[in-house]
């Protein structure tokens, strides 16, 4: 499959309508995504990034019946990660000596990975190419989300390749931000920044900062996965820089195991408190053990509040809890206030180990916690209502 997507520029690259998982199994992919490589064709031919390496052959054929491979002047990869420069292996086997444009990073990388010594050019901010008409100008970006990435913008066409940058994992065959169903669409962008971009905000904004005070027209963003936007490119770039800035809206996150029922009627009691206070504050409520931890890795993202339960097992907590904690602390969260709570049988001590994970993943703890023996009675149910209308109290 190729497409164009106006003169001298060709999408070729592959939708992956199957897969689930990327990053090994740590990252869910509900709708697939796309590896998106460009080929640029003006006086000088290029071709902007590859695909995942399951794809390489499939992805050289259709190459080649776009244009003998013999005529790619030059390749340009803006990030060394396998699910850019997967095909690499197979296509340099067939064209040896054409030069590699990379940043000095991105050929440690692509070295440390294939283990070849290919033609590789090192460039760095400011960098140009020149293929005719028009130019490719570099610009390292360093950190969204590798140390080698680098965007590359076509001048003249106003077109800015920024690799993983403004992406998402999105399969469509339309291909296009203004074509595509909105909400699945920011659904999915928010989701990546969430989950990927989080830690390296700070990256973000200096970037973004940089790119803007560039001031280059921009008519289209063609990212590494995903839709192109071409409607309103921008829109994106504003998106990213609001999220950058510890982004929170008026939602709060109630997240909990349960082994017998009696966390999670605490959990719904506590959510019942809240709004019986305030029905404008957004509260959602995810079973770590049966939901997609990414999925609520995004709500926690969205959240200026989360309330954490477990019940007491052998003086911890349930694993899946645990387990979504270590995920969430190195995504290195800011500005956000927590609570925790729980059920037990015995000693009890599975709050107090919540209120320690939480504020070693950086959140505000407002309160020691609530704890509630056995399984909630009358008064417990009460309790619990009582703590969710103090907790909104007390971030507000």
């Amino acid at each position: 499959m190729s497409f164009k997507i106006r003169d001298g520029l060709t999408w070729v690259g592959k939708i992956d309508w199957e897969l689930r998982t990327f990053h090994g199994e740590e990252y869910s992919t509900h709708k697939g995504t796309s590896y998106n490589s460009y080929l640029i064709q003006d006086e000088k031919t290029v071709l902007l990034d590859t695909v995942w390496m399951p794809f390489a052959h499939e992805f050289i054929q259709n190459l080649e019946r776009e244009i003998p491979l013999t005529k790619i002047d030059a390749l340009v990869i803006t990030h060394g990660e396998v699910d850019h420069s997967g095909a690499l292996p197979e296509l340099m086997e067939k064209i040896p000596n054409v030069p590699i444009y990379c940043t000095a990073n991105a050929v440690k990388s692509l070295k440390g990975q294939y283990h070849q010594e290919w033609n590789f050019k090192i460039v760095k901010t400011g960098d140009r190419l020149n293929l005719g008409s028009k130019e490719l100008i570099f610009v390292e970006a360093p950190m969204l989300h590798w140390p080698d990435t680098m965007f590359a913008y076509m001048t003249s066409d106003n077109i800015l390749f920024s690799s993983d940058a403004f992406g998402q994992h999105y399969a469509s065959a339309l291909m296009y931000n203004d074509l595509v169903d909105q909400g699945e669409l920011y659904q999915e962008c928010t989701k990546y920044y969430a989950n990927i971009l989080t830690p390296l905000s700070k990256f973000v904004d200096k970037k973004i900062k940089e790119v803007v005070g560039l001031n280059l027209p921009v008519d289209m963003i063609c990212s590494s996965h995903g839709v192109i936007w071409r409607d309103n490119p921008l829109q994106i770039v504003t998106q990213y820089a609001k999220w950058a800035l510890d982004y929170q809206e008026n939602q709060i996150t109630i997240i909990y195991d349960t082994m017998w029922n009696g966390t999670r009627r605490m959990a719904e009691e506590i959510a019942q408190g809240i709004q019986s206070v305030d029905d404008t504050v957004v509260v959602k409520l995810f079973n770590s053990a049966k939901s997609d931890k990414n999925d609520i890795i995004s709500e926690v993202f969205k959240s200026k509040a989360i309330i954490l339960g477990s019940p007491t097992v052998y003086k911890g907590v349930l694993s899946s809890i645990a387990g979504i904690m270590e995920e969430i602390k190195g995504l290195n969260f800011k500005n956000k206030k927590a609570a925790a709570f729980g059920a037990y049988g015995w000693s009890g001590e599975g709050t107090k180990v919540l209120s320690s994970l939480l504020q070693s993943s950086g959140f505000t703890l407002v309160n020691d916690g609530l704890r509630e023996l056995w399984n909630p009675d009358e008064q417990a149910i009460e309790n619990c209502k009582k703590f969710g209308r103090d907790f909104l109290a007390m971030i507000k």
